[in-house]
């Protein structure tokens, strides 16, 4: 068995505080939750994040851990006639934890000694369940984090999305197993990427009698064929002809909305040139918008009326060099 680096898990210092560690788990969470995950070893980390988040985040146990951890470091913390911590020779010292006490704050269902790992159970588990003996504690479960992800359409205008969610839980021979669930989730009208949708009592169950945590879903828009968000803003690339850039055009264009609305193309427009449609982004302060970003489309010379055409402008435009500032 070896001694496990639960700082290093979570890629923080020893230093960091209880908001580091916070943040460090929910960024790794979002990052290996089997749900959105496509690494191959998802699950295993996932494991591994959840016991080093179980641990850092209880200031009791993180107390004990240092304090062992400084014993591994001397070389204290080893079975007899074993090699160094961490090549398989590791067992906790007697009396290791005196001093420290901590308990489970709540049930973990999966996320327990059977769930977590040799290491795990070993240095807390005994500790753990005395620490449960001697008090009944009533608190709250915990909360819990997933990705949900939409079209920018729904984004806007709201609407309600079945999730499939899987979960570990404890199965009746008290192995862990996978879970999966499905959960009806409203939309709110003009929420944007990295914004949370909060599922109140969707979360861990609570202990003693204590209420269920929450689950938040971090919003993520889904690729659109058609629109980009960046922020608040909205971009669509909005092909013209070259005598619409030219001369200037009414033209008719969708909107992520559903409507459907005339835009003017000012005269002498340029490839990559902006045309805002204002508020017809994403909701906040300030407001976001629209953005059309003119894409100048040749008409194919694939008949001799449209060569010919070619030929007349060049004609007519042939003082005109676009390559002149290559020349200076």
């Amino acid at each position: 068995m070896d001694f496990k680096d639960y700082y290093a898990a979570l890629g923080i210092d020893r230093q960091a505080d209880e908001d580091a560690v916070r943040k460090a788990y929910r960024k790794l969470a979002r990052k290996y939750h089997p749900d959105v995950s496509q690494e191959a070893d998802a699950e295993t980390r996932m494991r591994d994040i959840n016991e080093a988040y179980d641990v850092l985040r209880d200031k009791d146990k993180r107390a004990a851990y240092d304090s062992l951890a400084d014993q591994v470091a001397r070389g204290a913390a080893r079975s007899p006639g074993a090699g160094n911590p961490g090549s398989g020779g590791f067992a906790p010292p007697p009396g290791w934890d005196e001093g420290f006490e901590f308990h489970r704050a709540g049930p973990r269902g999966p996320a327990d000694e059977a769930y977590f790992s040799d290491f795990f159970s070993s240095v807390f588990g005994a500790a753990e369940r005395r620490g449960t003996a001697r008090q009944n504690v009533r608190s709250r479960g915990e909360d819990q984090h997933a990705a949900i992800e939409i079209a920018v359409e729904d984004a806007l205008a709201g609407g309600e999305r079945e999730l499939t969610l899987r979960a570990l839980t404890t199965g009746p021979d008290g192995t862990p197993a996978w879970e999966t669930r499905t959960l009806a989730v409203k939309i709110p009208p003009g929420v944007r990427p990295g914004q949370f949708i909060r599922l109140a009592g969707q979360g861990l169950p609570g202990h003693g009698g204590g209420p269920p945590g929450d689950l938040f879903l971090e919003v993520r828009i889904a690729p659109h064929a058609r629109y980009r968000v960046e922020g608040r803003d909205i971009y669509m690339d909005l092909p013209v002809t070259p005598s619409e850039a030219a001369l200037g055009a009414q033209i008719e264009v969708p909107t992520p909305g559903g409507a459907r609305v005339e835009v003017t193309v000012p005269p002498n427009s340029r490839a990559g040139m902006k045309l805002r449609l204002k508020n017809r982004g994403f909701a906040g302060d300030p407001v976001g918008h629209l953005y059309l970003l003119l894409q100048i489309v040749l008409p194919p010379a694939d008949s001799e009326a449209v060569r010919s055409a070619y030929r007349q402008l060049a004609d007519a435009a042939a003082s005109f060099d676009p390559r002149r500032h290559l020349k200076e």
